[in-house]
């Protein structure tokens, strides 16, 4: 549903507009000054913005010039009783989209909102577009020639001109939103929007916001309306990101969702429709969630109707070759380096390694060689010393007393254990449970123990 913002100090045009342009499926927002006006232009989604030449105080003319300044490509229609030429030449050369007069045709005003609307949307598609083609994603931004992806690559092509929602499960680092991205960017919809959220990144009450959107007042800190992912999204794709980490009850609003595409606002009571495609991902067993009661069973199946599964590094190694030769040269390009060959033993120790982290570890890792490295060779020394095993070999008698009490020093080994791996998984705690073979409440858990903020 797009979104208008009226202004106007006569409180009856505000009456007039919103009731003229509501039974087009336009939401209508409006206020009497420009000075909320434009708080509500840098906070707010609009998408078109009609606005009064003369008012008291800061003018529409001022008013045009601040709402450039702040988003440049959200248009403006100028409307006035006291119309001249020389005011709408001016407004024009201001970036004004269009310039009408009171009274003014109630057609000719709803044709002037129809084109504004439509010309935005071409704007932010040709955006979105050149965002797409500048991040290239496409199947050769997902590296691998190994069997398993080349599976992966054949059921993308099946799958991307489909309407169908798609789940794709596979442990953290090994490249699923990659996957999803290359799903909508092959399709239809590569010229609407692509929206993404990490549902297990955020609170419950936070979630439910950024899915489905606020009204102001709705909760303390809504000083605006704001659109949710879902209406960002409308006319594309939304990849819902460890969906298996979505309270239960959100889970019965998106099955909601799914299934009649429509919605309302925290806090609102119009509903809102949408044509989004869902594309969702998980780490998690899903399935046995379900078994356990932890996800609903409905909900599941709406979601995997077709299930795209990603190997872990481990199960495809021969594809590591090919992955450190991509990120070799891609950080070698940002740091301004020449040309760095690994030697045969750092092969060796990239190829020995069981991989927790997945492709995101070996990404970070190679960054790290490159950075340090001077170029032309790399060896074992680049690498961090745990790729060899050396840091894994606890020297008993080294490093703990021979009286050291065993509950005491179990802890201490314990806290520097999760320490190490969020250090190594930038602080993401499902990221570092996964390394170290425990479960996400348990980190979190032994975090509040050991006092790690994070």
């Amino acid at each position: 549903m797009e979104t208008i913002l009226i202004v106007d100090d006569e409180k009856n045009y505000l009456v007039v507009l919103e009731a003229l342009l509501g039974p087009e499926g336009y939401e209508a927002v409006t206020t009497d000054n420009a000075r909320d006006a434009l708080n509500l232009i840098g906070e707010s989604d609009l998408d078109l913005v009609i606005t009064d030449m003369k008012m008291p105080g800061m003018n529409g003319m001022e008013l045009l010039e601040e709402s450039k300044r702040i988003k440049p490509e959200l248009p403006v229609i100028m409307m006035t009783a006291y119309g001249t030429i020389e005011m709408a030449v001016e407004a024009m050369k201001k970036h004004a989209y269009d310039y009408i007069t009171k009274p003014f045709q109630n057609e000719e005003l709803k044709l002037t909102v129809k084109k504004a609307l439509e010309n935005y949307r071409l704007v932010k598609e040709n955006r979105l577009l050149n965002e797409a083609l500048s991040d290239r994603y496409r199947f050769g931004n997902i590296i691998g020639k190994s069997k398993p992806m080349l599976k992966i690559y054949d059921l993308i092509t099946k799958v991307s001109s489909s309407k169908a929602s798609i789940l794709i499960t596979g442990p953290s680092g090994t490249g699923k939103e990659l996957i999803a991205k290359a799903i909508h960017y092959n399709s239809d919809k590569k010229d609407r929007p692509f929206i993404s959220i990490n549902c297990g990144a955020l609170t419950e009450t936070l979630l439910e916001s950024e899915l489905f959107g606020h009204e102001k007042g709705a909760f303390t800190g809504a000083v605006s309306m704001k659109k949710g992912r879902f209406e960002l999204a409308d006319g594309g794709t939304l990849f819902l990101d460890e969906v298996g980490e979505m309270p239960p009850s959100l889970q019965v609003k998106l099955l909601r969702v799914t299934q009649e595409m429509e919605f309302e606002r925290v806090g609102g009571t119009r509903t809102i429709k949408v044509d989004v495609r869902v594309l969702s991902a998980s780490n998690r067993d899903i399935k046995e969630d379900v078994t356990n009661g932890l996800f609903r069973e409905d909900l599941f199946y709406r979601l995997n109707v077709i299930h795209i599964e990603v190997p872990p590094l481990m199960e495809r190694s021969e594809d590591i070759k090919l992955l450190v030769h991509h990120f070799i040269d891609k950080y070698r390009e940002y740091e301004g380096k020449e040309k760095i060959e690994l030697s045969p033993e750092a092969w060796k120790a990239l190829y020995d390694y069981s991989w927790p982290g997945n492709i995101r570890e070996l990404e970070n890792i190679i960054e790290r060689a490159v950075v340090l490295n001077p170029g032309g060779s790399m060896s074992p020394e680049d690498l961090p010393d745990y790729l060899s095993g050396k840091e894994e070999e606890l020297n008993v008698d080294r490093f703990i007393p021979p009286n050291a009490p065993l509950q005491k020093t179990l802890e201490q080994i314990e806290e520097k254990l999760i320490r190490r791996a969020l250090s190594r998984c930038n602080n993401v705690q499902a990221h570092a449970a996964e390394m170290i073979g425990i479960t996400k409440s348990l980190i979190q858990h032994k975090m509040k123990k050991y006092n790690i903020r994070v």
